[in-house]
């Protein structure tokens, strides 16, 4: 029973010496994940909060932002960085390359995030032409800053990234988006957020084909090692199919829920996935598509696993209430 609860061996993961305390619960069980739930990046997440630079920098050394893209959303969807980036992206100057490439990664981030926020989720036709309009000069530095990056430093996935939601959002058109792709998925072609992105603007409310979503998602999930991030992608285009359905119960076939249950055992609850900061976010996504499935056994493991934390609104954004329905199905599981 201990071997499938918790991995080969019945070995709970190791505890991981940056981990946060968990503060205390909610009456239903559930606490929400602040900082990715480790030390560090709440120290970059205080540093970035001050203004400091300096701090933040020093707060970065542990991680590589040109490739972790949720260290990176940490800071760019922080309310108050816009208004200290900028002077960071002109005190470093080219002979500080590595800072300076930095700097315009966030700075580029944080208005690809602050645009949306601008936009809102209403609907296109709901959008005010104000809004529309300080969208789009938001992005068009986004834009600017993260071209910059990725001069700087050509390795970097995480600015291609960031680039394939400004150029969603800017409706730059397939041939754009699709070279954005091939750009981050030739720096790494098992990157989960860039397999993710890529979900998203092959949904029909952004111009693509039914059935292309899931289709792109398989083949990537197919050349998945054993125990890698990447079959979250499946998870995520289940959920993408429910959004885009009208029939709340489309995801709730015996082949779906097999489906799942197969990507979770090769991702997620295999023995050698690596639980870096954050991790909790995968497993967010696996409970929200097995929920969605009306599986009963995977699920289990899945909510076992993450004891109760919830990743803020995503991907349970898609629910009217999402924390209720987060606490729902970690009450039934």
């Amino acid at each position: 029973m201990f071997g499938k609860l918790f991995g080969r061996g019945g070995e709970r993961p190791a505890q991981d010496p940056y981990a946060l305390p968990v503060p205390r619960r909610q009456k239903n069980g559930m606490y929400t994940l602040r900082a990715l739930g480790d030390r560090r990046v709440l120290a970059l997440v205080e540093a970035a909060d001050a203004g400091d630079w300096a701090a933040v920098k020093a707060a970065l050394a542990p991680f590589d932002l040109g490739r972790d893209h949720r260290v990176l959303g940490q800071l760019a969807d922080l309310d108050g960085v816009q208004d200290w980036i900028g002077r960071a992206v002109a005190e470093d100057t080219d002979d500080d390359k590595e800072h300076r490439a930095t700097a315009l990664l966030i700075s580029g981030a944080r208005h690809v995030s602050w645009g949306w926020q601008a936009r809102t989720t209403e609907r296109a036709v709901n959008v005010t032409q104000e809004q529309w309009r300080t969208f789009h000069e938001r992005l068009d530095l986004a834009e600017e800053h993260l071209f910059a990056a990725a001069e700087l430093r050509p390795d970097w996935v995480t600015p291609w990234r960031a680039l394939l939601t400004s150029g969603r959002g800017m409706s730059l058109g397939a041939a754009v988006n699709e070279t954005r792709r091939d750009a981050a998925l030739r720096r790494d072609p098992l990157d989960l957020a860039c397999h993710i992105a890529w979900v998203s603007q092959l949904q029909p409310r952004w111009g693509g084909e039914p059935g292309a979503a899931l289709a792109f998602a398989r083949d990537a999930f197919a050349r998945a090692p054993q125990g890698h991030p990447l079959g979250c992608v499946l998870a995520i285009a289940h959920i993408e199919d429910w959004v885009e359905s009208d029939n709340g119960d489309c995801l709730q076939r015996d082949e779906i829920r097999a489906e799942l249950r197969q990507a979770a055992d090769h991702s997620i609850l295999h023995p050698g996935y690596p639980r870096r900061p954050g991790w909790q976010h995968d497993f967010n996504i696996f409970g929200m598509a097995l929920a969605l499935a009306d599986e009963r056994h995977t699920i289990r493991r899945v909510f076992q696993a993450l004891d109760g934390a919830y990743t803020d609104s995503w991907p349970w954004k898609y629910f009217a209430e999402p924390e209720k329905q987060f606490a729902r199905h970690h009450r039934r599981a």
